[in-house]
């Protein structure tokens, strides 16, 4: 089967837990800033897109050289093998992008790029004009440094859209986002998992999928599907995958709680549309009223960051609650993501561990605090698990 280069692409901080994802579908990594790229065949397009929860696309690699001058970039271009992806009715609109490079005008850029392709395809196709109406494979030059690395897009829509969100309430937290602050507490879905700001669902509804080991692609259609490079076989062998893996008869303990009872249904129907609905418990409840009976679990949060000024004695005043509220669970692990520089202060307590994240594009630090590690006990057969 035919080799591709792809690229997943990633929010700056991630990249070492999109890495992880690629690894464990098989596929040997090469990490960059932003993004993770992979050496595979053709099914590995399908197999990531449909499996991989926090990447935000899929890229596949068609050329990368160095670039200083328009001719260079037309004739660099146009030397690549276009005709070998885009079918002769095929879309191929060129968005573009330019960080610390010699070519620094965008428009130009993509105007040169589009110009190269069109040239490139005319050699095999014989024509002089494309009615682009067919399949989309929407083309990417982005320039770093002047390196120039052009690329099309597999995906469509962002991977983040899952198809389970219509609406998502004032301060979105992306679907990719939540699955990657689960995924950095290693929770294990035997325990249980709070969210006491689940706002519209977004971290317990990721956190059922994960759970319940359901691909985050399964019940949308990505762009790549119809592109006639690909056998049908591939998509519905990959589809079919999802299924055979998923384990709904999975019970998992996930509650999401939020002090605003309208945003709440949103979060309700929300996880419907995801099929976890039966899997998570939904209440209105102030933080302040948060606890449990069970031994271990996770907290999992995305509070109010308190960015506007009007706003921050009351989110300061919240962080101080929260700390007195959470260390009363002192067998539990929890892990809060806020912008607020003084968290720990307010919290009452230094964190285990801090990671530098973005949420769109505002800096923010996940606060790790790491309860003591649950206990084992044996099953069955004899084997050590933890509870």
């Amino acid at each position: 089967m035919q080799k591709v280069n792809l690229i997943a692409t990633s929010t700056f901080g991630l990249e070492a837990v999109v890495a992880d994802e690629v690894k464990k579908l098989g596929y040997e990594v090469k990490v960059d800033n932003g993004k993770v790229e992979f050496t595979t065949d053709l099914s590995a397009i399908a197999k990531t897109n449909l499996w991989l929860r926090t990447s935000d696309r899929i890229r596949l690699k068609i050329g990368e050289f160095k670039v200083t001058t328009f001719e260079e970039l037309f004739e660099k271009t146009k030397s690549l093998p276009w005709a070998d992806w885009i079918p002769k009715n095929g879309q191929f609109p060129v968005e573009g992008k330019s960080v610390k490079s010699k070519l620094f005008s965008v428009p130009d850029v993509q105007a040169i790029t589009k110009k190269a392709i069109v040239e490139s395809l005319k050699k095999t196709y014989k024509v002089e004009w494309f009615e682009e109406n067919g399949p989309i494979f929407k083309v990417e030059v982005a320039l770093l440094k002047d390196i120039a690395t052009l690329t099309i897009d597999t995906s469509g829509p962002g991977l983040h859209k899952r198809g389970y969100r219509d609406w998502i309430g004032a301060a979105p937290l992306k679907e990719t986002m939540a699955a990657a602050l689960i995924q950095i507490t290693k929770w294990n879905p035997d325990l249980p998992l709070i969210d006491p700001f689940c706002g519209s669902g977004t971290i317990p509804i990721e956190a059922a999928l994960i759970g319940q080991n359901i691909a985050p692609g399964m019940n949308r259609e990505f762009v790549s599907e119809s592109w006639p490079i690909i056998p049908r076989g591939i998509w519905r062998q990959a589809r079919a995958e999802t299924h055979d893996l998923a384990q709904y008869d999975r019970p998992l303990e996930i509650l999401g709680s939020d002090i605003d009872g309208k945003i709440l249904k949103v979060a309700k129907r929300n996880a419907y549309e995801a099929g976890v609905d039966e899997q998570i418990h939904f209440q209105r409840m102030d933080v302040r009223q948060i606890m449990s009976e069970q031994k271990y679990g996770a907290i999992i949060c995305n509070p109010p960051y308190g960015e506007r000024l009007s706003d921050r004695r009351e989110v300061e005043q919240l962080y101080i609650d929260m700390g007195r509220v959470f260390t009363k669970l002192d067998t539990w692990s929890y892990y809060i993501l806020t912008s607020y520089e003084k968290f720990e202060m307010l919290f009452g307590k230094p964190a285990t561990k801090k990671r530098k994240l973005y949420n769109g594009n505002l800096k923010v630090d996940y606060y790790q605090y790491f309860g003591p590690r649950p206990r084992k006990k044996k099953d069955s057969d004899g084997e050590s698990n933890h509870v």
